[in-house]
């Protein structure tokens, strides 16, 4: 819902100002599913609105269910046709994150992700990015579950569309809507120094994590083409800079592929790279979801790998991989599908 549109609307009608609070209300914390259900608007009001404002800017196109039963990917039309994808992961402690996309296509070009193999299309509103959570916020009600979570790790590179993203946080985060607590939120970034300094100056409590996947230049240069604009010395020294001023654990996320970061050598350069705050840097190992020329790092060698870490004081998680048989995995969203596909 574009809650800007709604207003203005209202004011022009001579609608009374409470109504832009219910409708806020039914919307982000109520989860109804259109101006039918908004009961305490007039029918007359109701149906005028539902000719002048959309309820939702995302239609969905199609849901898949992962054979665990513990992901749902939804792929979304937007009003103009472009198509993204969101991921609800549904874990045993009780958790419900959902990765939301900031961008339909990515223009980053990293080699081993499916997202911006076609390219950047456009930047998403805050309506949009928004809209994703609601969908599954609406999905959970109907189970009596709530969204506990949410990653800006789906399609896309939030910090270029840092304006958005934020706007959509605070959405989010707003006590009068959707009420998620900052620290429930993560942004993941390929490593774009403008957007973690600006990050480091908001007075936002959300968690910020660095996509990695190199722990040197010539490897991450060939990996990821960002690099070769913010080299590993500039991005370490603006996270040194944000941990600094949040005191906030940083989240570094390592893809292990199979011959190419996986070896011993290049997690000893990990331990170099991340040693010297071993208070606040955390590592999430991530098992490589094929999509392309790679393949996963073998199990032995990614138990290796993370041991090597462990022992020079490394504080080290393995994440747990959801909806790989959907294309749900980190690295495999590409809404590829087309509406009404």
């Amino acid at each position: 819902m574009n809650l800007g549109e709604l207003q203005r609307h209202l004011a022009q009608t001579g609608q009374p100002a409470f109504r832009l609070a219910q409708a806020k209300r039914a919307f982000y914390a109520e989860f109804l599913g259109g101006w039918d259900d908004l009961s305490t608007f007039p029918k007359q009001l109701r149906d005028d609105l539902k000719e002048a404002i959309p309820w939702d800017s995302l239609e969905l196109v199609t849901q898949a269910v992962s054979s665990r039963q513990d992901t749902v990917k939804v792929l979304f039309s937007c009003a103009d046709g472009l198509c993204i994808e969101a991921v609800l992961m549904r874990h045993e402690a009780g958790r419900n994150t959902v990765c939301v996309s900031s961008q339909a296509g990515c223009a980053m070009g990293c080699k081993f992700c499916a997202t911006g193999q076609g390219g950047l299309k456009r930047n998403l509103t805050a309506d949009e990015i928004v809209e994703q959570v609601i969908y599954f916020a609406r999905y959970l009600k109907t189970q009596d579950a709530h969204v506990t979570n949410i990653v800006f790790m789906g399609m896309g590179e939030p910090f270029s569309n840092y304006d958005e993203v934020l706007s959509a946080i605070k959405l989010l985060h707003d006590p009068e809507g959707f009420n998620l607590g900052a620290r429930h939120m993560t942004v993941s970034t390929c490593g774009l120094v403008p957007g973690i300094k600006k990050l480091a100056a908001e007075k936002l409590q959300v968690n910020l994590a660095i996509s990695l996947h190199a722990a040197n230049d010539a490897l991450r240069d060939s990996l990821m083409p960002v690099n070769k604009l913010f080299p590993l010395r500039e991005l370490m020294a603006a996270v040194d800079d944000y941990a600094a001023a949040t005191n906030r654990k940083v989240l570094f996320e390592y893809l292990l592929i199979d011959g190419v970061n996986d070896s011993d050598e290049a997690a000893e350069d990990l331990v170099k790279l991340l040693g010297h705050n071993r208070r606040l840097f955390q590592v999430n190992l991530i098992k490589y979801h094929q999509t392309g020329k790679f393949m996963p790092s073998p199990q032995d060698q990614r138990e290796r790998f993370m041991q090597i870490l462990r022992d020079n004081g490394i504080l080290v998680t393995f994440r747990v991989s959801f909806g790989e048989d959907i294309d749900a995995a980190c690295g495999q969203l590409a809404a590829r599908a087309k509406k009404n596909s």
